[in-house]
């Protein structure tokens, strides 16, 4: 893996809870908007709304960069808009990013032909 394709599974990682954080809160503060007179979603939809637009940007950029099958590129994009998808997103990402790292440490030590 070459340093642009750990850049981007970084990218993609770091805004994934950050977005599911967000998701959350946003749902939170809908439902206190009709229960009382606390009305924070226009705020809280805005900044779910650019974490969200990064989030896309960057799964872009991640499956363009490692080449992903279909059902694995489909599966972060879905994770993505489900509530607490996020936070497995991260997850998934991390050990990813880690398995891609190892591997690439042994290509260029000899120990793995690849």
């Amino acid at each position: 893996m070459d340093l642009k394709t750990a850049s981007a599974l970084r990218r993609l990682r770091l805004v994934s809870a950050p977005e599911a954080v967000s998701f959350l809160l946003l749902l939170v503060c809908s439902v206190l908007k009709r229960t009382t007179d606390f009305n924070a979603v226009p705020v809280m939809g805005a900044l779910h709304g650019v974490l969200f637009i990064l989030y896309v940007i960057f799964w872009l950029d991640a499956w363009n960069r490692t080449k992903w099958d279909v059902k694995r590129g489909a599966l972060y994009f879905v994770l993505s808009v489900l509530p607490t998808g996020g936070f497995f997103a991260e997850k998934m990402l991390k050990r990813e990013g880690e398995a891609a790292v190892i591997a690439s440490r042994a290509r260029r030590e000899g120990v793995v032909e690849a």
